[in-house]
């Protein structure tokens, strides 16, 4: 559909059938109705319990590293920890950051297993961010990188405090949304979203507990 003809649906939602996780039955998933994008939510796909003792664990365990990135002459630390993981192969640029993937943990396998059902791939890497409070963010962007291809498929997974996800188009000014991204929600992005939006996660002056995002991908240099 041309973009001017779903101008009027940007803030609308369609529901889609729910999957069912026994015993755990998540919420309804969602779709993003917006021009040039397929945007899917799944909330609270996994249960409260689940989720804590994921967000434990990753907290605990993963090799959590501060990245700096080159801004006019000068190196800056990202406002965020990071890590890269996955297949041996899957090496990953971006903004100037070459990542070289730590082998999958269990509980990074065992999210996995639960996302690639939902995107319908098999993903070989994640990038995970620690948001340490609300000073912490990503500015707008888009994972659109050479190595992802030219459809990404991307899993967002959220695990601790609820943060705000913002949406914007590249080529259409006016064209915004933003979402609550809550503990134990996935959000899928594929098809044309990558290419036409941008995303974020904005600082917030608001007092926040921690956030830990993961983003399952597929890099394809390394098949």
């Amino acid at each position: 559909m041309h973009l001017k003809q779903m101008h009027h649906q940007l803030s609308l939602w369609d529901a889609v059938e729910p999957v069912d996780r026994q015993p755990f039955k998540p919420l309804s998933p969602y779709c993003l109705v917006l021009p040039d994008a397929e945007i899917t939510l799944y909330p609270r796909w996994f249960g409260a319990a689940e989720a804590d003792a994921l967000w434990v664990e990753l907290h605990q365990t993963i090799l959590w590293q501060q990245d700096t990135i080159r801004l006019y002459n000068r190196l800056i630390p990202l406002p965020r920890l990071t890590a890269w993981y996955g297949d041996a192969a899957a090496n990953y640029t971006y903004s100037g950051i070459t990542m070289h993937p730590t082998p999958w943990t269990a509980a990074l396998l065992r999210i996995k297993a639960a996302i690639e059902p939902l995107a319908e791939v098999s993903f070989n890497s994640v990038l995970l961010n620690l948001y340490r409070d609300g000073r912490d963010s990503v500015g707008w962007h888009s994972d659109d990188e050479l190595e992802l291809g030219e459809y990404p498929v991307i899993a967002s997974v959220s695990l601790g405090a609820t943060r705000r996800f913002g949406l914007r188009h590249k080529f259409e000014s006016s064209w915004k949304h933003s979402l609550e991204l809550e503990h134990g929600t996935v959000l899928l992005m594929r098809g044309l979203t990558q290419q036409c939006w941008q995303h974020q996660i904005p600082k917030t002056t608001k007092p926040t507990s921690p956030r830990i995002n993961l983003t399952f991908r597929v890099i394809h240099s390394c098949r």
